[in-house]
């Protein structure tokens, strides 16, 4: 969100003559006007005026004779991934932010595409055979399936980079030729990708001790399984891992199983209690993890282990080891059920 906001933000008192002089300077194709103490009252963009003069609107009118009383605007709180996710399908330049009517901000496009890049690096996991997929992966691997247009990878990869993320480490064994032709050094994606070679399948926290030595000693490494389609807040996944000291963090997403049958619970003969098809829910591992990089250096080479299992270990010896809860979008693609799904997500879900 831009610091200099007020610079597209004008009051109703303004001509239609005024304010497309403002719109013309900025260059945003939007302003803003507000009311007494802040309060939005709607928005303009170039469009808007053009329609109100040829509607024989004069261009010495208020600029509430043009103005959209009802525009789309976002609360506080939204990550520059959203934001950019939103201003991009609504082709966009600016969105006002408001907090119970009141204008605080105004997200620019540019500005959220110009941010400061994260130095952590990501790990994808893309070395497995994905046999539950045959004949889908007889040749090609799962992560290189293609959900509308793009491989899972990649889908992958450009929700990190938006999120800020440039540095990539592919752990690949099955195929991995395809991998490597398809992304190179990953320049023509925008991002750096290293490869992490398993010569045996090592798991997912054994893949981990192949990482380089030269990865940032300071900084969480974030680690995913590279068939997962999700719209997770990376970001405030960094943010809760940092702000509660956590060795790692696992994310969780809630899982319900419906009981198909009446559950009795009874004391010897006697019927205690009886509950007609009862749902029971539970916190499952959704393959997202921020490992911090003490446990990365723990981890011999060629030691195979998955991470739940690494994590197990580092409870046992008192780590902290927090669990992030999630509820945005997100799938394994673990079965042909799972890749059809994705398919229609993919465009409903604007993941793309």
């Amino acid at each position: 969100m831009i610091e200099s906001w007020n610079r597209i933000v004008i009051t109703p008192d303004f001509t239609i003559r005024e304010a497309w002089r403002v719109l013309d300077k900025e260059g945003l194709r939007i302003i803003v006007i507000v009311g007494d103490g802040g309060r939005l009252l709607g928005t303009v963009t170039d469009g808007d005026i053009r329609r109100g003069l040829l509607s024989d609107v004069d261009i010495e009118d208020p600029i509430q004779s043009v103005m959209n009383s009802a525009p789309i605007v976002v609360e506080p709180g939204k990550s520059f991934e959203e934001l950019i996710d939103l201003m991009e399908e609504l082709r966009l330049l600016a969105l006002p932010v408001v907090d119970e009517g009141r204008l605080v901000g105004v997200a620019v496009l540019q500005e959220l595409l110009d941010k400061p890049v994260l130095e952590n690096p990501v790990f994808l996991m893309a070395g497995g055979f994905g046999s539950r997929l045959r004949p889908l992966t007889d040749g090609c691997p799962k992560p290189m399936l293609k959900i509308g247009n793009k491989p899972i990878l990649e889908i992958a990869i450009n929700r990190f980079k938006k999120a800020g993320f440039r540095n990539f480490y592919i752990s690949i064994h099955y195929l991995p030729h395809l991998i490597q032709d398809y992304f190179g050094d990953g320049s023509g994606v925008g991002v750096n990708i290293r490869y992490v070679h398993e010569d045996q399948p090592l798991g997912t926290g054994g893949a981990l001790g192949l990482l380089p030595l030269d990865i940032p000693s300071d900084l969480p490494v974030i680690v995913m399984n590279g068939d997962i389609l999700t719209k997770i807040n990376i970001n405030r996944l960094l943010d809760f891992h940092e702000s509660n000291s956590a060795d790692a963090t696992m994310c969780v997403r809630e899982y319900e199983y419906q009981i198909p049958y009446g559950v009795i619970n009874g004391s010897g003969s006697t019927v205690i209690s009886m509950e007609e098809k009862p749902t029971q829910r539970f916190s499952v591992n959704a393959g997202i993890y921020v490992v911090s990089p003490s446990i990365v250096r723990s981890v011999p080479k060629n030691r195979r282990v998955d991470l739940p299992s690494l994590l197990e270990e580092k409870i046992s010896k008192g780590a902290n080891i927090c669990m992030f809860p999630f509820h945005e979008y997100w799938l394994d693609i673990g079965r042909v059920e799972d890749f059809n799904r994705a398919q229609t997500d993919i465009h409903t879900l604007g993941l793309l």
